[in-house]
């Protein structure tokens, strides 16, 4: 079976804005990237997820994951979207203007509003809301509609986490190297 080239993904230029992607990285076929989009070594960006860098930057670090049916979008002006390193986005994430730092983690179905910041180690809960302007700090659970501060995380979570991240660069590298049209 053939291997899927970077000509089946659908990656695309905006104006003078074009996307830059680590060689390392894995880019599911069915992904949209959009203009001033930076992807870092070892990340993956799963089926059917939408990056649209058509106003401001998005800056994805090395080894973060973003799942199936996620969209990262940002608005014009102050807010680009910084996502760290070993970063874990859930599946049908909306992350929109924000920052989420080395190793946070984004449960599934969430949406991270403008000027919002995740701090490392810093997780917000399946199905949640961070309206704009909020921080979670670092070893913090926040969960809800709006979200709000539920708990401190244990060490024994944290390691949890971050061994997610850690799946997907696994993940990514077999798709990388595997992933084929039947």
């Amino acid at each position: 079976m053939p291997k899927l080239s970077k000509s089946h993904q659908s990656v695309y230029n905006l104006g003078a804005s074009k996307p830059e992607i680590a060689l390392s990285a894995w880019i599911a076929p069915s992904a949209t990237i959009v203009g001033a989009v930076t992807i870092g070594h070892q990340s993956s960006i799963w089926f059917n997820c939408v990056l649209r860098g058509d106003d401001n930057t998005i800056k994805i670090g090395a080894r973060s994951n973003i799942q199936d049916g996620s969209v990262v979008h940002i608005d014009p002006g102050e807010f680009d979207v910084v996502i760290g390193d070993d970063v874990t986005i859930g599946h049908s994430c909306l992350i929109h203007g924000c920052q989420l730092e080395d190793c946070a983690f984004v449960g599934m179905a969430s949406t991270v509003m403008n000027g919002c910041i995740i701090e490392p180690d810093g997780v917000l809960g399946a199905r949640s809301l961070l309206t704009s302007g909020k921080r979670v700090k670092s070893g913090e659970l926040w969960m809800g509609s709006p979200a709000k501060l539920v708990r401190m995380l244990s060490e024994e979570e944290i390691r949890s986490f971050r061994k997610t991240a850690q799946s997907y660069v696994r993940k990514g590298e077999r798709f990388r190297l595997e992933f084929s049209q039947g």
